[in-house]
């Protein structure tokens, strides 16, 4: 039993116990959050949250004493102890996360000196849509603008015809505060994106940044993104990361997005906040769009994309925008979320007609909220090289034809079974058996076992123009797996494709291949639970990755062959693949990752362990060549992100610290 195998069985084993404890801790939690005491204590709680911070902690161990005191006491003691843990769950990682992230006057002295320096200060246009905002959340909104360590901007409110006094109030009071306000009021009430028009017509900045009227901005926002303009001045559009603030504002969720992913933002809108746009493009695609309310910067998002090129799009991994979210008004997309999803196929469904690609947008089959684009397959159907190299175990190699042949719905396919010196008598009887259908080709393979030298022999024989490699361990499990992936990897700018590969009892065994993770190379969303939404998606979205697994491999002919195929003399067994792949990106395509063509993968079930002192050598050997020629590309994986963790099997876990080098840093005071 090889280690992963182990691991695998070890976590399978412990499940029952977990699930256990865990709905066991869910009981008693819902019998607190049910108690009378609990929701006494309702108002205190929240106020805790508009407290500074030195304050919230004698609150919080009042609030423990006044449970001892009151309901727990009534149990025995040890049920008291549970209950409290309950209620003081560990401390959340992020709010750690959050201490390292929060400008010290250190920060803020090198950012002042930073922007001195600085050889362009572009005037920045802060649009603001305002309706019906609450007093003190609408002065928290502006302030932030307002306490921008970058000077140079203005802010842009269209109040979209609010009944509310105040609102009027505030944004006269501010506009006589500060010269750089400007604001406007509607006549009538025309919703978001006619108000985020009238907002729009205010503007003077070359760059216009998108927020709502109850967020925040981090007040090192427009520095971050004055500080990319003056790094690359064609920039169109520039997004970053963000998070939520809670109802006792507190910092949590953050989202630490992908560099650009055109595949993952056709499945939700990746862009979003805080989403900075040359203000001529914008005015070039029309502004914001008349019905597609709740969705509407999506729209804007796709629209501007289409009329500029991906390498003037720039992801900013630093976290300059803060939600708020539950605190007594619910947004539109909160309040109206069929609307908004609608709004969000019709965005996507434009962009196709806008791109000449066809495909149906459909809300995705587990997260409504979200997409899924289904393309079809070009007509004629072309025809698909399967590449299977074997040794022995005839029983695998039988269960994968099987699905290949009779369990597949693509209408032309080729086998190419590629022999290893294969020994055993029930191998010659299947192989003889398998030839008989006019579909299935086998080829002899001499020598020491070469993964790469295999394939690219047998790709040189393939008569199709797309090219499948698989194991011989792998099993189908949806019919349509094939179409998926050939409806992708024929796209335009389309090289490898990859497929959700799990292990016999719905883990993921492959989610794609990310960069740099526990030294060269891992896969994500590993031993995840099939159906698992995973990190914002990312285990059921479709995405753009740096690379995939070789187990599972749809690309076309032409690319493999312009790429000169498999490095055979430095990557005979490992990280070919991974190799393959990043000089597949970079040619200039994008390789995909696709959770909609599943198959289980019996994890290198045929292939013997690295056990010996030659295999191991060959092993350093391969890593020591990836480590040396992809420098660069695995100390930054694009489709990962900076703040995210690079320790083996911790995918999508925050990094202490962050790799990610902060500009201001540079200039000491």
């Amino acid at each position: 039993m090889d280690s992963r195998t182990q691991i695998v069985k070890e976590v399978e084993d412990e499940l029952p116990q977990a699930r256990a404890t865990i709905a066991s801790l869910r009981t008693q939690l819902d019998g607190i959050l049910g108690s009378t005491t609990w929701r006494a204590l309702g108002p205190l709680r929240r106020l805790m949250g508009k407290l500074p911070r030195w304050l919230k902690q004698p609150l919080r161990q009042a609030l423990r004493l006044a449970y001892r005191g009151g309901r727990f006491l009534m149990s025995n003691g040890r049920k008291a102890a549970v209950a409290i843990k309950v209620l003081q769950p560990p401390r959340d990682p992020y709010d750690r996360w959050v201490e390292f992230d929060t400008l010290t006057d250190l920060d803020r002295a090198q950012i002042n000196r930073h922007i001195l320096q600085l050889d362009s200060k572009p005037l920045i246009s802060v649009i603001m849509p305002v309706y019906e905002t609450p007093e003190w959340v609408l002065r928290e909104a502006i302030a932030s603008v307002c306490n921008q360590l970058y000077p140079n901007w203005e802010l842009c409110i269209a109040d979209d015809a609010s009944k509310a006094p105040h609102v009027e109030q505030v944004l006269r009071e501010s506009a006589e505060a500060d010269p750089r306000i400007k604001w406007i009021r509607r006549e009538t009430n025309g919703h978001i994106s006619a108000a985020s028009n009238s907002a729009l017509a205010l503007a003077s900045g070359e760059f216009i940044a998108l927020m709502d009227h109850d967020d925040v901005l981090a007040p090192h926002a427009l520095y971050e993104i004055a500080v990319a303009l003056n790094k690359d001045p064609s920039y169109d559009l520039i997004y970053t990361d963000e998070d939520k603030i809670d109802a006792d504002g507190r910092r949590c969720l953050p989202y630490f997005k992908t560099d650009w992913n055109i595949d993952l933002l056709l499945a939700h809108n990746m862009v979003s906040h805080f989403g900075v746009y040359r203000r001529s493009l914008v005015e070039q695609v029309g502004g914001f769009r008349l019905g597609y309310e709740g969705s509407q910067d999506y729209d804007l998002a796709l629209r501007c994309a289409d009329a500029t090129t991906p390498n003037r799009i720039y992801h900013l991994p630093a976290v300059l925008y803060h939600w708020r979210r539950e605190y007594g008004l619910a947004s539109f997309s909160e309040g109206k979320l069929a609307e908004c999803t609608a709004a969000a196929l019709r965005a996507i469904t434009d962009h196709l007609e806008r791109c000449n690609e066809v495909g149906v947008v459909r809300p995705h089959p587990i997260v409504p909220q979200w997409s899924r684009v289904i393309r079809p397959i070009p007509y004629p159907v072309p025809l698909v090289s399967i590449i299977i190299p074997t040794r022995d175990r005839a029983d695998l190699l039988k269960m994968c034809v099987d699905g290949l042949l009779h369990r597949t719905d693509y209408p032309a396919i080729e086998i190419l079974i590629i022999d290893h010196e294969s020994a055993l008598p029930e191998t010659a009887t299947l192989l003889k058996n398998l030839k008989k259908d006019t579909r299935v080709r086998v080829l002899p393979y001499a020598g020491n076992f070469n993964y790469s030298a295999i394939n690219n022999m047998a790709a040189a024989d393939a008569r199709g123009s797309i090219l499948a490699l698989l194991n011989n361990d792998v099993d189908v499990i949806n019919p349509d797996w094939l179409r998926e992936m050939v409806a992708l990897a024929t796209l335009d700018g389309v090289g490898a494709v990859g497929a959700k590969l799990l292990y016999p009892n719905n883990r993921v065994q492959h989610g794609g291949v990310v960069l740099g993770v526990g030294g060269v190379a891992n896969h994500l969303n590993h031993l995840m639970h099939r159906g698992e939404i995973g990190y914002y998606g990312r285990n059921v979205l479709t995405s753009v990755v740096s690379a995939v697994t070789g187990a599972c491999l749809v690309v076309r002919k032409s690319v493999f062959d312009e790429v000169g195929g498999f490095n055979s003399k430095d990557l005979p067994v490992t990280f070919n693949d991974v190799d393959f792949c990043l000089r597949i990106r970079e040619a200039g395509y994008r390789n995909v990752w696709t959770p909609h063509a599943e198959l289980y993968h019996h994890a290198s079930a045929s292939r013997g362990a690295e056990d010996t002192p030659e295999k191991a050598a060959r092993f350093k050997s391969e890593v020591n060549y990836m480590l040396k020629r992809w420098t660069n590309d695995l100390a930054h994986d694009p489709f990962y992100n900076d703040n995210l963790s690079i320790d083996i099997n911790c995918c999508f876990q925050l990094a202490f610290p962050s790799r990610r080098h902060k500009p201001w840093q540079d200039y000491m005071v």
